[in-house]
This record gives structure tokens, sequence and C-alpha cells, in this order.
């Protein structure tokens, strides 16, 4: 079976290597470079049983197991795969701690809880992890080809899917696959996909060597001016230290290159940053990013058959839990597609069945040039 799949992100480089590794024949359509966007740019933090009591808790539970499996089978250290202490507390401006209650805080901090041992939080590098799964997906016959996919092979009132269309040129396949993040929107004129939007973030990342350890961080946050940061560090195996906060919900870029963060935005959270740490405050900022996280209107990811169609699925929407849930995706989605059901996990409440198609007249794409 020759399967395409649209997007080299975390989702679409997982779902490669789980099909490869069972000898499918495997192509990669990108159009910007693998984890551009938020596969790229967002924390690699893992967590065990964060999501318990909700639906994506044996989804969880299961990558967070297929993380470390492949961490042993592959070589995590390639991307930087670690076990971690996981710490929630609060700080502010004119807020005084006494003293740090970890060596690297300020007083402006106050650690109130363990929220995650070594036991139930890791993480990954997750650029790194994704160069990795399409490296081992390639390794096993994959390939990986740069273009725009501009369009899908399919005749009129037929259930099936015959290609995609890639700068122009027809691709044809068994199966198609749209896991391009927030912009799988862009596939809505072509099937009928349920709505998926973007929700931006911003991040730091500083080059901290040896000064911090394996020891995340939530906290709350409270500027001068009164308004609450939710500001998440992570500490990660090469001497670096991720730091994310900001949110908002400016129109998606029609190109994921054209991703900048907002003004102002960065600036914010390098004020936030000295205050919580003075290794921060001294370290040198490496990356000044955002990217936009893919979000579904019920929160819940589309995992599944494209309804009405018998060879196109659709792998995305997992928000902040992509880079955690990418590995049982992948593997889930494979069984799917080549044996017609998912052996692993339960992908019922992930069926995109369950959202109604997005209106393609309504799509709406901003730029930041």
């Amino acid at each position: 079976m020759r399967v395409l799949i649209c997007g080299g992100g975390v989702i679409g480089a997982s779902l490669a290597y789980f099909l490869a590794r069972r000898g499918a024949e495997v192509l990669v359509v990108e159009r910007t470079g693998l984890a551009c966007a938020a596969s790229g740019k967002s924390g690699g933090f893992l967590a065990l049983d964060w999501c318990e009591g909700t639906p994506l808790d044996g989804l969880a539970r299961a990558s967070f197991a297929l993380h470390a499996e492949l961490a042993g089978t592959l070589g995590g250290e390639a991307w930087g795969y670690r076990r971690l202490d996981t710490y929630g507390g609060y700080g502010g401006a004119g807020h005084d701690a006494g003293e740090p209650a970890l060596p690297w805080l300020s007083r402006r901090v106050s650690v109130s809880r363990r929220l995650g041992t070594a036991r139930s939080t890791a993480q990954v590098d997750p650029a790194a992890f994704t160069a990795a799964m399409m490296h081992a997906a390639q390794s096993h016959g994959a390939g990986l080809h740069l273009g725009q996919v501009t369009g899908m092979v399919r005749e009129e009132g037929a259930a099936e899917v015959r290609g995609i269309v890639v700068d122009g040129e027809v691709v044809t396949g068994d199966a198609v696959v749209v896991a391009m993040g927030p912009w799988s929107i862009l596939a809505t004129p072509w099937l009928p996909l349920p709505g998926v939007f973007g929700l931006k973030g911003h991040s730091l990342l500083f080059a901290t060597g040896a000064d911090v350890p394996a020891q995340a961080l939530f906290l709350e946050y409270e500027e001068p001016d009164g308004e609450v940061l939710t500001p998440e560090l992570f500490p990660r195996r090469d001497g670096t230290t991720y730091v994310c906060a900001i949110s908002s919900e400016p129109p998606l870029p029609l190109d994921p290159v054209d991703v900048a963060p907002d003004p102002g935005a960065i600036e914010r959270l390098e004020a936030m940053c000295r205050a919580l740490s003075p290794v921060l405050a001294r370290a040198p900022v490496v990356a000044r990013q955002a990217c936009y996280r893919p979000v579904t209107r019920d929160g819940l990811p589309l995992i599944g058959r494209v309804p009405g169609l018998d060879n196109a699925y659709v792998a995305t929407g997992h928000s902040v839990w992509g880079i955690l849930n990418a590995p049982a995706t992948g593997q889930a989605m494979a069984d799917l597609i080549l044996d017609g059901v998912s052996r692993t996990i339960d992908l019922a409440q992930f069926d995109p069945a369950r959202l109604r198609p997005f209106d393609p007249t309504r799509l709406q794409l901003g730029s930041t040039r």
C-alpha cells in the first residue's frame, strides 16, 4: 500500500515511521521543512497521567510509554529524552518568597507543590524528535518530498481519493492522510473535514548550560499591571531552557514561514524571565519565537477516516499535547490504515465524523507581512 502523508510535523513523521516499519510505501509531503511550526517550537513536555479523567487519558498513557520505548530502541539521547521532576508555583513582581525554593529561581517565585516525578513526567527536544522519527521512517524506505499540496485527486461523487496535487503535479496513492496542524484547514475545499484552528503561543529559548537541573516548572505569575501569565519552564538535556507564555488568536498566516511573534510579546516574556530567575536574567537568548497550536471546536484531536471517504484520513488538532501524543497517534493510525481498525487505542472519541464539516467559503487566513 502506498500512503501519502500531507505534513512533516511530529504527527506526520510518527505516522510515517509506524507505517514504514510495517512495510507500507510512504511519502511525506511537506511545504516548508520538517518540524517548521509547533513541532519544532513547542516545549516537548510529556506527562503520564495529566489527562486522567478526560477522553485523552488512554491515548496519553499509551504514548508516554511509547516515548520511553522509542528512546530505548532508537536512541533517545539524540532528541534529549529524559525524565523530570515537575513543580507548580506562583510569583510576581511584588512577591517575596524569601529564600528561593529551587536554587535557580529568584525570591519572587514560590514553589507550592510537586506536580510530577521522574516516574510520571519527561521531556524531549521536539524538533530533534520529529527529525529522528522521520529519519527512522526513511531507514525503512519512507520518502520525504518538499512541496506544497494544492489539491486532491478525486472523481466527483467517488468515495475514494486517488492522490494529491503537489506543485501542479499529480502524485497517486492508495491512501491520503492530512496532518498539517492548523494548516489542515486548507484541505477543507477538497475534503469534508471539521474545522481546525490555530492558537498562537510565544516562547524563548535560553542557553543556561548546567545551571538549571532537570526540573520543569508551571507557574502563575502576576505582572506589575496585575495581569496574570501562566509561564511554563522546561530545562533541556542540551543545556538550554525553554520558556513559554502569552497566547493570542490572530489569523493564521497562509505559510508557516510567515509566523512571527506579536508586537511586544517577546519583550514581556523577557522581562518576566529576568524576574523569575537570575540564571535566565544572565543567560543568552538562543531563540525568540511563536507558533500556532492546532485546536478543534471541542478540544479533542481529529484522528481517523474522513467522513464519506474510504481512503482519506486526518490526524491533527492535538493542541498542547501534540508532542506527547504523536507516537500513539502514529501507531493507531497505521493500524487503522493497514488493518482497518486500531488495535491499541480506541479512536471512536476522536472520530472526525463527530463534528460537522467546516464550510470552506468561511476560510480566512491572515499574514504577518
